[in-house]
């Protein structure tokens, strides 16, 4: 059975959804999807990187330059052939307003100001830790809580601690999506959770343990040394182990290699 296609979150409509070139059209009408035109107008109107489109439409960047590269002939086609172009259908989703602080969403600018998420600048992301007691939980897949940070100028200026209500591996991935979370920073973490992540556009700073609030600054300092190859199957611990509790590479901060063992 095919794998469904995740929908493509759009910020909102088009303001002008055909266009026809002056004389004679020569030939069928074009159709741009709703998702190509947003890949369009994320990066070449905004000047956005695919992975921050890919981050803002909560797909992977892969599928972003699949999309970026379809639209790109769609419109070349409309300018050398002179065909006529209408904007409609694709698989997306329209933008609520605040499940993403995507940037000059008009949706945004009409929700109350408590539910409104702030626009972000070029250095500006929201930051998720999974979190215990002040310091960072080393399974991803049993947090009981995430601290958000929001970061704006280089600065941390707000935080919050929420509960993930038993959420699993899987839909913890989605319940940060929803939050607008650009990155996350944990402990050790399954390789089904990091494709979850990537899917989401959710960037990953794993195998780092100790002080959440520290590990944040030094993410925003550029400082932060984590372990882009964890990969922890709690599975293969023992009873009671939990995964960070060794120190298996203090370069790192925490955990190394294909597996986190206890052992050598």
């Amino acid at each position: 059975m095919a794998r469904p296609t995740r929908s493509r979150r759009v910020c909102t409509e088009p303001a002008y959804d055909q266009f026809i070139p002056c004389g004679i059209a020569g030939g069928d009408r074009v159709l741009l999807t709703l998702d190509e035109y947003e890949v369009i107008r994320l990066i070449d109107l905004k000047g956005h990187t695919h992975e921050e489109a890919a981050r803002q439409m909560q797909i992977s960047r892969t599928t972003v330059t699949e999309i970026y590269q379809s639209a790109r002939y769609k419109l070349a086609d409309c300018l050398v052939n002179g065909r006529p172009l209408e904007i409609t259908g694709g698989n997306y989703r329209l933008c609520d307003g605040g499940e993403m602080r995507c940037g000059g969403c008009r949706r945004a600018s009409h929700l109350p100001d408590d539910t409104t998420l702030k626009g972000k600048g070029e250095t500006d992301m929201r930051v998720a830790v999974t979190y215990e007691n002040g310091n960072i939980f080393q399974h991803f897949g049993h947090t009981a809580q995430f601290k958000l940070y929001d970061i704006e100028d280089g600065k941390i200026v707000s935080s919050q601690v929420i509960g993930t209500n038993g959420s699993g591996h899987g839909a913890l991935a989605g319940l940060l999506a929803q939050g607008g979370v650009d990155a996350l920073i944990c402990g050790g973490i399954g390789a089904g959770a990091q494709n979850a992540l990537a899917q989401a556009g959710i960037q990953l700073f794993g195998g780092v343990q100790g002080s959440a609030d520290e590990a944040v600054q030094a993410l925003v300092e550029g400082k932060l040394l984590y372990n882009p190859d964890v990969h922890c199957n709690h599975h293969d611990h023992g009873e009671g182990h939990s995964c960070g509790e060794h120190h298996c590479g203090e370069n790192k901060n925490g955990c190394h290699g294909n597996n986190c063992h206890s052992g050598n």
